[in-house]
């Protein structure tokens, strides 16, 4: 008989120091992965990650990355126990100051947290990578696809014609190929307000916590920003967007306009792929709450395709992307329960 995930993590802990500890849910993401705070006695705080590799996860990218970034300095989780096979972590417990929650409270402080969120991406780029596959352009152009995957089909309730979707692949090729010049580095590729820690008792770029990061690639520095600045989650006001691109620019000496270029191109690609996966995780996996964040991802793509060399992409979502209003979020939605 299969033994059950709960069965299966207290056969894990049992292998551990925690062996006798007690479990309480936290909340988990948009993934297969689930989340317990693990308190024992005698043992620091822990979390214990549950990623079931029948669902096609893998905690060794993680241990990976974690132990990458860990050596630049940085405040990634400290793996203290794992079983890849079955599919379970035994984290350090980084605390529940996400930057969110903090910002949300203490408003003040967002050009702080976001400056030191700057430096410790900073830090984490300057390093050598890893081996990492690349998130190049024609990767983007692929997760870009989401858009006429996911999302149009479920506005106009029916698959986007071949033409249309050959001619915005063709767009948004052109455009990364052009734009996301230089050498590439470690992109986390979800470093935002939910994934970050405040941890103000460490210093420097250290006081920063990192999460999520078991997707990263190689890909263009200005990506990670991009998620940074224009998150899908949480509105960054305008002059700390400024502000700290600016401070990027400043503090790691690439050159002002083709990175500013690159930024928007990155950044584009990112909401237009995020429109598509939060079309994809209402219709497909039943999260009907995704749909809602779409307005904001919007605004910012809005935004991006300000850049004169975004303006043939800009013409095309202009005519054959329609903004995610009241009543395309309720069509996505109802598609969900068609």
């Amino acid at each position: 008989m299969t033994k059950s995930r709960t069965a299966l993590a207290a056969d894990f802990l049992a292998t551990t120091d925690w062996k006798h500890a007690r479990l309480s849910p936290l909340a988990g993401d948009a993934s297969n992965r689930k989340y317990d705070r693990v308190a024992a006695e005698g043992m620091p705080a822990a979390v214990l990650m549950d990623a079931p590799p029948q669902k096609g996860e893998d905690v060794r990218p993680f241990v990976k990355i974690a132990k990458h970034l860990a050596a630049q300095g940085l405040s990634a989780p400290t793996v203290y126990a794992e079983d890849a096979v079955q599919g379970f972590l035994l984290l350090e417990d980084l605390g529940d100051d996400l930057f969110a929650r903090v910002l949300e409270d203490k408003p003040e402080l967002e050009t702080t947290l976001y400056q030191a969120a700057v430096d410790a991406l900073i830090v984490a780029q300057n390093a050598s990578p890893p081996p990492l596959a690349p998130y190049d352009a024609a990767a983007m152009s692929g997760t870009a696809r989401l858009v006429t995957e996911w999302y149009l089909p479920n506005v106009t309730g029916a698959p986007t014609n071949d033409s249309l979707s050959k001619t915005y692949d063709a767009l948004v090729a052109d455009m990364l190929a052009r734009l996301m010049t230089g050498q590439p580095v470690m992109v986390q590729r979800d470093y935002h307000a939910e994934n970050l820690l405040w941890l103000p008792m460490r210093e420097g770029a250290a006081r920063v916590g990192l999460l999520d990061f078991q997707d990263a690639m190689l890909g263009h520095p200005a990506y990670d920003l991009a998620s940074l600045l224009k998150d899908a989650r949480r509105d960054v006001s305008d002059d700390v967007q400024r502000a700290m691109l600016d401070y990027y620019i400043a503090n790691t000496g690439v050159e002002d306009h083709a990175f500013r270029a690159g930024y928007a191109a990155c950044s584009a690609q990112r909401n237009l792929r995020i429109l598509g996966v939060f079309a994809r995780l209402c219709v497909r996996d039943g999260k009907p709450n995704y749909p809602d964040l779409m307005p904001r991802v919007w605004r910012n793509l809005m935004d991006d395709l300000q850049h004169p060399e975004l303006t043939e992409l800009r013409a095309f979502i202009e005519d054959h992307v329609p903004a995610p209003d009241a009543d395309i979020i309720a069509r996505i939605k109802a598609a969900a329960d068609a």
